[in-house]
Order: structure tokens, then sequence, then C-alpha cells
């Protein structure tokens, strides 16, 4: 069975974390899961600074050199016919999380790989789904959670075509976010997704930092697109520290040529918003950006404040609205996975134009899942919460 090597990736802890708690054990819980669903060389970028709010360093990562070369896809063995997972059975809150060790390893379809998890992130999704929020078009219940992995294929459905046994992938493992997706999550050490969801992961990112991207950058990237989002156009966006907006700016900027980007953030994170390349940082608990003289072509919410956002749009603009109520011109946007994204984008992560923003009291290793559920769900997060290492 793979294991984490410590010396081959790379941790982002500038405290050290308590000992990990037991987590807690789940007694009805030993699941057979129905298959349901239709169904190093210098680091010359690198960017690390204090955020004010915490004694935690944040981490931006960028390397545009090749990371060492990873042990893990020669650690492959006799794949298991149990794992460890992180399990629900009913909706809730984070209480309803259990640790389970004798979770089915789920079966390979002819167009999947079954996928070693290394690494994986958790999503505003990932607890809103075990909420229930969207319960109606939830695959049924009990749920390993999960949407972001990066880790290396152990094993290849039929018709798969250019993933092979060993390769590094990265990716969100569901397609449609809110539709149907899948029981078995990357939170446990293996996950089945999708040859077409995935890509290679970058050369020069470990996997504590691929796990971070997919769902988030895909979001950011796509959200764009739909704006019809184009050189020389200017942008605002909202909650620029966030998993997507850290995203959202370094995209405009780096990917699609923006003339202007603007984007707010609390007072201790408005160095990061300039290192990302913002051009006007606006912190939120000072001022009030909806009053702006000044408009848009496009803004990007990614915190839920589309009523305020239509203020600040040029005519003709778009607003894209990711959570909270929609207000015209606004239009609500939920990102499809698709790993063609990951791999036109994989160029600008290895060449360090776009970086990951790992938070920095993160990685919470796997014991802590249910800690880093009560992080992310308090809306304060920088960038992306991983989880690893998983066993």
């Amino acid at each position: 069975m793979l294991t984490s090597t410590p010396s081959q990736l790379r941790t982002f802890h500038s405290l050290s974390l308590l000992p990990p708690l037991s987590p807690p054990q789940s007694n009805p819980f030993s699941l057979t899961f129905r298959d349901t669903k239709k169904r190093t060389t210098p680091i010359i970028t690198t960017s690390v600074r204090e955020t004010g709010l915490s004694p935690f360093r944040l981490c931006v990562s960028a390397n545009s050199q090749a990371a060492p070369a990873s042990a893990e896809a020669s650690k492959v063995s006799s794949i298991p016919s149990e794992m460890k997972a992180w399990v629900y059975g009913e909706y809730g809150g984070v209480d309803v999380l259990k640790f389970d060790s004798k979770v089915s390893v789920p079966e390979v379809k002819e167009d999947q790989v079954l996928v070693k998890v290394v690494a994986a992130a958790l999503n505003p999704v990932d607890f809103k789904r075990r909420q229930g929020k969207f319960k109606a078009t939830d695959s049924p219940l009990p749920t390993v959670p999960g949407y972001d992995v990066a880790g290396v294929v152990v094993k290849v459905g039929s018709q798969v075509k250019d993933l092979k046994v060993g390769d590094e992938v990265y990716g969100d493992i569901n397609e449609k976010a809110l539709d149907g997706p899948q029981q078995f999550g990357s939170l446990a050490e293996y996950t089945a997704v999708e040859e077409k969801l995935l890509a290679p992961k970058p050369k020069n990112l470990d996997f504590v930092q691929a796990a971070g991207l997919p769902l988030a950058i895909e979001t950011a990237y796509e959200g764009l697109e739909k704006t019809g989002f184009s050189a020389g156009k200017s942008i605002l966006v909202l909650n620029g520290a966030g998993g997507v907006g850290s995203l959202v700016i370094q995209l405009a900027k780096h990917v699609f040529g923006a003339s202007k980007v603007a984007a707010t953030a609390s007072t201790g994170k408005l160095e990061l918003l300039k290192s990302l390349g913002v051009d006007l940082a606006i912190d939120y608990t000072k001022e009030t950006f909806e009053d702006f003289p000044e408009k848009f072509d496009v803004v990007y919410d990614a915190i839920g404040q589309c009523d305020k956002a239509v203020k600040v749009v040029k005519e003709g603009g778009s607003v894209v609205a990711l959570t909270g109520a929609v207000t015209p011109p606004g239009f609500r946007f939920v990102v499809t996975s698709n790993g063609a994204v990951l791999r036109k984008l994989n160029p600008y992560l290895e060449s360090g134009k776009v970086k990951p923003v790992i938070d920095p009291k993160g990685p919470f290793p796997f014991t802590q899942v249910v800690e880093a559920f009560s992080y992310i769900e308090t809306n304060r997060a920088t960038g992306k919460v991983v989880i690893h290492p998983i066993p």
C-alpha cells in the first residue's frame, strides 16, 4: 500500500500541529457501497509572508522547476479489498463524520482509473453537501466525501486510453458538482475516477499543492470563460484571498490578460492580493466597494454579495455569482469538472505564473478531517484547506 513520505512531500507548517486526535470511530458503518451512479533546485518564485491575522505563515507556492522525483508511484503494491475512509450516513454537522477502516475499495468501471489518494482538499461544496443542501440531487447515503484529489493511478479500466498505472494525477472527481456526485469521494485511501476528469500532476508541484487546485481553478477558469473575459478587460474579485478568488485573480491577470484586477479581502490579506497580481486591493473592513465610482467589465462574486456586485459592473458587463442570492444581471455558475481544463492550465502552473495558495493552518492530517471541516466552515480560510498525509 502506498504511504506518504515526508521527505518527498513539502509541507506548509510554520507551527507544529497538536498531536493528532483519535478520530471518532464508526460503529454503524462497515460498509460495502453500492454503485448507484448512472450513473531541489532553488524555488525561484515562492512568496512567504505573514498574514497579519494569525501567527501562521501563509504559503503561496510557485516553483517553475521540476519537483524531485516522487517515490509514490514506485510504492504501488497489491490493492486491498478494504480501505480507511471518512463516512457519513446521515446529513448534518461535523458530528456525522465517522472514521471507518473497513470501507470496500470502489470497483473501477471501464472508463475509470483507481487512484491511490496521496492528498485531498476541501471545498465549500463538501460541507454544503454534508449538510443536505442539495439532497434531492445527491447520490444515496452513506457517503465518502471529497471532490479534489491528487494521487497515483493503481488500476485502469478497459476503455482508458491515456493514463497508466504509476501516473501521478490530479482532478475534481465529480463531473457535476451538485448532480449525483460520487458516493466514493477523495477522503479515503482510494477513489475511482473517470479518466476524462483527471490530468497529469504538474511536474513542479507536490501532491499537497496539486490537491488544492482542481475544483477551484476549474471554477475560476470556466467562470471567466462564461463572461467572455478577454485581454484588456477589467475585473473585481470578491473574496480574493479565498480558494477560488485567489485563482480568479491569477488567471485574469496572467492567462486572460486583464487590464486591471481589483479584489477584496480583510486587512491582513491585502499583501497576499498584491503578490498574486492585484492592482487595487480593497480592505472590505474599511471600504465599501459598492460605492466606488469606478466600474468593472466583470465582477466575480465568490462570497455571496451579488446585490452589491451589480452596483459596480459596467453596463453590458457580467457578474458571476458562485453562492448566495442572484441579482440581475448576475448569473449563477456551477463548475463542470473537466480534465482538459487542467491540462490547458498546466503550463501556467509549471512556469510559476499561476500559484497554488495553501491555507497556513494546513495541511491537516487524515485523523483531523473533522477539524478541517470545522475550519473551512468558518469562511476564514486563506486559499485551500488540504488533507495530507492520507494512509
